[in-house]
């Protein structure tokens, strides 16, 4: 698997493309964004995920993921020395899958990649049931069911929690779903409907809708269903 790594620190890059190539992956490493920029736009549909620093001496990681996931669905780690809770929604807002804050463990982000691809390779998108502890979604049906009874659910709850479905173990910020519902809907939904929609999801879903264990609140973050 082909990793796009874009880290202007050549110390620190050149111990990742070691460590990477020593864990049976190959990279294309790029110092600066408009090198990244011209791998994104003549090589993407070779690279299997990207490793980006937030701060490059010419633009940002930011950027990149954006033009990264307008061409393709591929996983995106920030790499960031800024462990600052605006900088981690900002970039889960833009897509990214994950991020490690320096300094870092080189095990540790070669775990989490192997999370975040593992992720990626079982959830094809023409999955007709998805199972999430006892609820399971039958999309050819439009259908969702609680320990095999179905639950009647609106088509805006419906649509919310294929959503989570659809990217089960991610952390999904507030816009992050405002800005998926609308690309569905074309309805207008603001941050307070949000939240009364996952309170409605989590009363007919979970076992015990105060202590949520489908629907999970990550503090600061956003929300995430499954592990």
């Amino acid at each position: 698997m082909k990793i796009l790594l874009v880290e202007d620190d050549k110390t620190i890059a050149s111990g990742l493309e070691y460590s990477l190539q020593q864990d049976q992956f190959s990279t294309i490493l790029c110092y600066d964004a408009v090198s990244a920029k011209k791998v994104i736009a003549e090589e993407l549909d070779q690279i299997a995920l990207c490793l980006f620093d937030l701060s490059l001496p010419d633009g940002s990681g930011y950027e990149l993921c954006k033009l990264v996931k307008e061409r393709r669905d591929l996983p995106v780690i920030f790499l960031t020395a800024i462990d600052d809770e605006v900088n981690v929604v900002m970039g889960l807002d833009m897509g990214a899958d994950d991020y490690i804050t320096k300094p870092f463990r080189v095990r540790e982000l070669i775990s989490r990649i192997k999370t975040v691809l593992r992720r990626y390779q079982k959830q094809p998108q023409t999955k007709i049931t998805i199972e999430i502890q006892n609820v399971s979604i039958n999309t050819l049906e439009g259908k969702v069911y609680k320990n095999g009874e179905e639950v009647l659910l609106t088509a805006l709850e419906y649509r919310l929690f294929l959503i989570f479905a659809n990217h089960i173990g991610q952390v999904l910020s507030r816009n992050q779903l405002l800005e998926r519902i609308w690309d569905v809907a074309g309805d207008f939904v603001n941050d307070n409907t949000l939240t009364v929609y996952i309170k409605r999801l989590r009363e007919k879903l979970e076992v015990h809708p105060q202590n949520p264990q489908i629907i999970k609140t990550v503090r600061g973050l956003g929300y995430k269903v499954g592990d």
